[in-house]
């Protein structure tokens, strides 16, 4: 057969590859026969210019391996070996995160007179990035309507946490898998938590809890860089695993003492945002193409659901957080006051309060201008940041500030009164005028801030009598 000539044929960009048959049936080498001139010449920008391994130009060679290219990627030799080998006409969208596009592909498997290679033909059109086209994911209906029958109970009004729980435990079973598991990674503070994680009632693997220390998540983040820019990673055999040795040793060796033998793992990546991963382990192998699919699927439901969670988490926060001091606003105080006037007696609640108010706040705006207000209000919620640690502190007016005590008596709340006023001294205009009041229940909140009030405008006709030119006017 011409080769290159029936590759000519097409007009979009299109190259056979070979693909040998192991004598046990397995996959062999994939190589790139030969391709049309649209296709080399986007597998030479594909390649940066460069070999993969030795760095020298990129300069194509027929029947070389496809990884003279592009990195070793397991899922396209497994599309691969199931197109030439066993035959499966493939239509796949290909999420390859290491394109900023995304990859229609067609492979259709051709005639070979050789038992030991099969052949087939791939032809690629690029499309934009998108993670929100369903229509992409190469799933069965079967699957489709398994999947989303469960995800279904993301809508349920439960918290969270509690509803992945379930969600996780259903995919397990469906994939059929010994242990599956949501892993969040935040970037910010270097840790790994799980959102829900499910294993068989047999199984002798341990929980991920067992593993998150303070070194898992290095670990964790060379999974991204091990995969080279494909959408997952599936390791079905020892020689799948032995291409992680090589690639990334010390994962390998943390999967062996785990009792890791065969993984499917999809990174978590809505709007771009990368959150973590899904993964399911030591699955039946010949449900391999049924479980990559089912995760597949779930990874765009769960990746959305988590995504929207975090978004509404922020909203919240934002709500409640007095944004030009980083306490907690006079909204937070009142939905904290009801709470605390509808808790049964007996339940923990703060044992003190303080109200602080800023002296001199509308002297410093008038005079000096706003940003030096805000400036003021800063200094002011940093100085009770730092004496009042572990405590509730709200900014519940423009120049006042309440903080709830947890352990405390009123000889150690006049103590820190006396200490916020002391620091207020290294600071410019930086003056409290406080007062306190004890609790001795939740539902006292109300009286005790009116006491603790009254005490403060004590203080501060104190201070005005000392400062008179500091007065409102």
């Amino acid at each position: 057969m011409d080769w290159n000539s029936f590759a000519e044929c097409f007009d979009s960009m299109t190259c056979i590859i070979s693909v040998e048959k192991k004598t046990d049936g397995g996959c062999g080498t994939v190589r790139i026969v030969t391709g049309n001139r649209r296709y080399l010449d986007s597998l030479a920008l594909a390649a940066g210019g460069v070999e993969i391994d030795s760095g020298k130009k990129t300069e194509f060679v027929p029947n070389c391996e496809y990884t003279r290219y592009i990195p070793k990627d397991l899922n396209f030799e497994d599309v691969c070996y199931r197109c030439a080998v066993l035959k499966q006409p493939i239509h796949n969208c290909i999420h390859a995160t290491r394109y900023p596009f995304d990859i229609m592909a067609f492979f259709q498997p051709l005639h070979s007179g050789d038992e030991g290679i099969g052949y087939l033909s791939y032809t690629q059109v690029l499309v934009p990035k998108s993670d929100d086209n369903l229509m992409s994911l190469n799933i069965s209906q079967e699957v489709a309507m398994e999947v989303i029958g469960t995800c279904i109970k993301l809508r349920d009004n439960k918290p969270f946490h509690e509803i992945m729980q379930g969600v996780i435990e259903d995919i397990r079973r469906i994939c059929g898998a010994e242990f599956c598991c949501v892993l969040l990674m935040d970037d910010n503070t270097r840790k790994c938590s799980v959102l829900g994680e499910s294993k068989a009632p047999d199984s002798g693997l341990a929980w991920m809890e067992k593993y998150l220390d303070d070194d898992f998540y290095e670990l964790a983040e060379t999974w991204m860089d091990t995969m080279a820019g494909s959408f997952c990673l599936v390791i079905r055999d020892d020689d799948d695993m032995q291409f992680v040795r090589r690639r990334n040793p010390k994962w390998a060796r943390s999967m062996a003492q785990a009792g890791v033998e065969r993984l499917v793992l999809f990174p978590l990546i809505p709007r771009g945002q990368f959150l973590g991963y899904i993964m399911a382990v030591n699955f039946d192998t010949e449900s391999t193409q049924h479980i990559k699919d089912t995760l597949e699927l779930t990874t765009y439901f769960i990746a959305s659901e988590i995504a929207n969670n975090r978004f509404i988490d922020q909203l919240k926060a934002l709500n409640k957080v007095d944004l030009l001091t980083g306490v907690m606003n006079r909204n937070a105080m009142n939905c904290r006051a009801s709470e605390l006037c509808g808790a049964a007696d007996g339940g923990p609640c703060p044992k003190g309060v303080v109200f602080a108010d800023l002296n001199g706040l509308k002297y410093v705006n008038d005079h000096q201008g706003h940003i030096a207000g805000d400036l003021l209000l800063k200094n002011a919620a940093m100085i009770l940041q730092s004496t009042f640690i572990g405590d509730e502190i709200y900014r519940v007016g423009g120049d006042e500030f309440l903080v709830l005590l947890h352990e405390t008596d009123e000889a150690d709340m006049e103590q820190k009164i006396a200490d916020i006023k002391k620091k207020s001294a290294l600071f410019e205009n930086v003056s409290f005028s406080a007062g306190c009041s004890l609790l001795e229940s939740g539902r006292d909140i109300r009286k005790a801030v009116e006491k603790a009030d009254a005490m403060m405008y004590e203080d501060k006709e104190d201070y005005y009598r000392k400062h008179p030119d500091m007065r409102r006017h």
